[in-house]
């Protein structure tokens, strides 16, 4: 998995859901246990999943420092693998700073990550992280263990805290961290608070928030809400 909302945020910086506490139970499978089934179930997914289509709003606010802007821009992004994807600006408001120096290299980092190698660098498995601390709590939406995870290799584009697994899927469906490395001397904290929906067979990010706290004085709030998946082609999962 992927996520790297923090690293737009060093353009503004530079220019002026966790879940409720329950108590474990006992899990029904062991952390090498769940985790290999998370690596293998989410090669088969990302194999299967060979087009699709997703509308994006990213709003950025920023409070502090004598300054209270917000921007927003309404993206339209389709997805082929193995590793393209193609944005198209539907819509755009807010100071063209934010627009242009932080949303905008947002989707181009992003696009830039996609390729093949930069994907194996950050792909959420024991090459990359290292797990421990599994719990098992019964939830309603499946989203019943958790794990600890702590990248191997700091970098600001991998992260450090707490993930939440599907027990039926075994699809990462909600994460609660902060990135391995700080992205910048203008940043003191970040949190990342990320959601996955499933459509059709597969998991796909539903929404992200995240908050940063900068040096200067102030936060800084990314959100990236997906709307309106649309699966253009795939191959059935392995059973």
């Amino acid at each position: 998995m992927r996520i790297f909302p923090w690293v737009a945020l060093f353009s503004l910086l530079m220019a002026p859901m966790q879940s409720p506490a329950a108590t474990p139970t006992q899990t029904p499978l062991t952390l090498s246990q769940v985790v290999q089934k998370m690596i293998d179930r989410n090669i088969a997914r990302a194999r299967a999943l060979e087009s699709f289509e997703v509308k994006r709003t990213y709003t950025l606010s920023y409070k502090g420092f004598h300054s209270d802007l917000h921007a927003e821009v309404v993206a339209d992004m389709t997805y082929t693998a193995p590793d393209t994807k193609v944005f198209h600006i539907v819509s755009e408001s807010g100071p063209k700073l934010l627009v242009n120096e932080v949303i905008k290299k947002l989707i181009k980092a992003e696009v830039d990550a996609s390729n093949a190698e930069n994907k194996k660098r950050v792909d959420l498995n024991t090459e990359n992280y290292t797990f421990s601390n599994l719990a098992y709590q019964p939830e309603a939406d499946g989203c019943s263990y958790s794990v600890s995870v702590e990248p191997k290799t700091p970098t600001k584009y991998l992260y450090r805290g707490e993930v939440w697994i599907n027990d039926r899927d075994f699809a990462v469906c909600r994460i609660n961290v902060e990135p391995a490395k700080n992205p910048s001397f203008w940043i003191t904290g970040t949190t990342i608070n990320h959601v996955y929906e499933k459509v059709g067979d597969f998991w796909l990010p539903e929404k992200n928030k995240s908050v940063s706290t900068i040096r200067i004085g102030g936060h800084a709030t990314l959100m990236i809400l997906y709307d309106d998946y649309k699966i253009l082609k795939a191959e059935p999962l392995p059973q």
